[in-house]
């Protein structure tokens, strides 16, 4: 377990979590399913991660119907930054929306991956 807030979880609970985590996120409805569960325990599921600050719901709608997106809530302290960084500086790509791939700056980039010891 990663948090306090984990611990305090049931084994189908943390399942839930993973499941949140490892996807990314997913739509209510699949959640309960992937998890073997009704629509009413999943749902309570749910309501127990949101108050732990685990996972969050969203509006969303998912095959013509009105659902959530529950979504995982990252410890920054989990987040990993390593694939904007080549040695000790930041991608120069970072917010950038077009990235020109064959422009100087993008291949500047890929040489001091390329020279970076790991």
């Amino acid at each position: 377990m990663s948090t306090a807030a984990e611990a305090d979880l049931s084994e189908t609970e943390r399942e839930g979590l993973e499941l949140i985590r490892t996807t990314g996120g997913i739509h209510q409805s699949d959640f309960w399913k992937e998890l073997g569960v009704d629509s009413r325990k999943g749902s309570r599921i749910i309501d127990k991660l949101e108050e732990l600050e685990l996972a969050e719901r969203s509006d969303a709608v998912y095959q013509g119907h009105n659902t959530y997106l529950v979504t995982p809530i990252l410890d920054p302290s989990e987040l990993d930054f390593s694939l904007l960084m080549a040695g000790d500086q930041l991608s120069p790509f970072v917010g950038d929306e077009d990235i020109d791939p064959q422009g100087d700056a993008f291949s500047q980039w890929v040489m001091t991956l390329a020279y970076e010891e790991y």
